[in-house]
């Protein structure tokens, strides 16, 4: 019993430092955040108690609102129907051992850690109205004094904005389904070039369903982090030409939105991977 109790003490400290990072940084923003979605408040200003006001109002009166939320869903999409399935097949590529393999995990991942602030301004420079790189490529092949702002321009600027954001985490998704593939044992490929399998079928009887709690979580990370895009959007445009600010109280429940969104979506995949990967464990 001593032992036990030994055991749990050293275990409490290791977990202790983290409960209380993740408490500060975390929990407590969040219920600010949660509280300040309930007033009317500017930042400067006295606070005024208005209740659900501010969620009435994001989905009954603001109109950018609702136009946000779809933006964020074509987002998602994007992310899971695009980025998802280059990164999946880069990683099947990288994982049978080509030649440079180490070479290109490195280039693959390099836009991940660079900061999304420099993505940003690299991106711009290349939308820019006249001396970005798509317009000179467009000027070459047609017009010749052809100029047009892909970012200030309403009907482009997400658009012009879901290039790079897709294309920033795709090396991070890869490296991820690349660790997958390499933990699975090479006992099943034997087995199935045994059997005369093809790529096709070794890829979706055994690659494919092994994989599905790695799927699963880059999925989740995915989509949540779709949902909570803004750093990268900011620098490229600015806020968009629909921005407001000093809305403290209303930024706040916007935040909070998308908190809740974000859990929602997080279950609703567990749900739909729960048997894949009963099947995967069983394997």
């Amino acid at each position: 019993m001593n032992k036990m109790l030994g055991k749990k003490r050293y275990v409490a400290c290791f977990v202790l430092p983290a409960l209380i990072l993740f408490i500060s940084f975390t929990m407590i923003p969040l219920f600010i955040s949660g509280t300040y979605s309930l007033f009317l408040y500017d930042g400067i200003g006295t606070m005024k108690f208005i209740g659900f006001g501010n969620y009435i109002r994001m989905f009954a009166e603001d109109r950018y609102f609702v136009k946000a939320i779809l933006n964020s869903l074509l987002l998602v999409g994007a992310s899971l129907f695009i980025q998802l399935p280059i990164s999946l097949f880069l990683a099947m590529v990288l994982a049978r051992g080509v030649k440079g393999e180490k070479f290109f995990r490195t280039v693959y991942f390099l836009p991940v850690v660079i900061s999304s602030m420099v993505i940003g301004q690299l991106w711009m420079k290349m939308f820019h109205s006249e001396y970005g790189l798509l317009n000179h490529v467009i000027r070459a092949l047609g017009p010749a004094d052809f100029t047009f702002s892909w970012l200030s321009n309403p009907k482009t600027a997400f658009f012009s904005t879901l290039v790079p954001a897709v294309w920033q985490y795709i090396g991070y998704h890869l490296l991820i389904f690349y660790a997958g593939i390499k933990s699975i044992s090479q006992d099943y490929y034997e087995a199935a070039q045994i059997d005369g399998a093809s790529k096709w079928q070794v890829n979706t009887r055994i690659t494919l369903p092994l994989l599905a709690p790695v799927i699963k979580t880059c999925v989740i990370f995915s989509i949540t982090g779709s949902l909570r895009a803004f750093d990268l959007i900011y620098v490229m445009t600015g806020g968009g030409p629909n921005l407001r600010r000093g809305l403290y109280g209303y930024g706040s429940a916007q935040a909070f939105f998308i908190v809740v969104e974000c859990l929602l979506f997080t279950f609703i995949v567990s749900r739909l991977f729960k048997k894949a990967e009963e099947n995967a464990s069983a394997i």
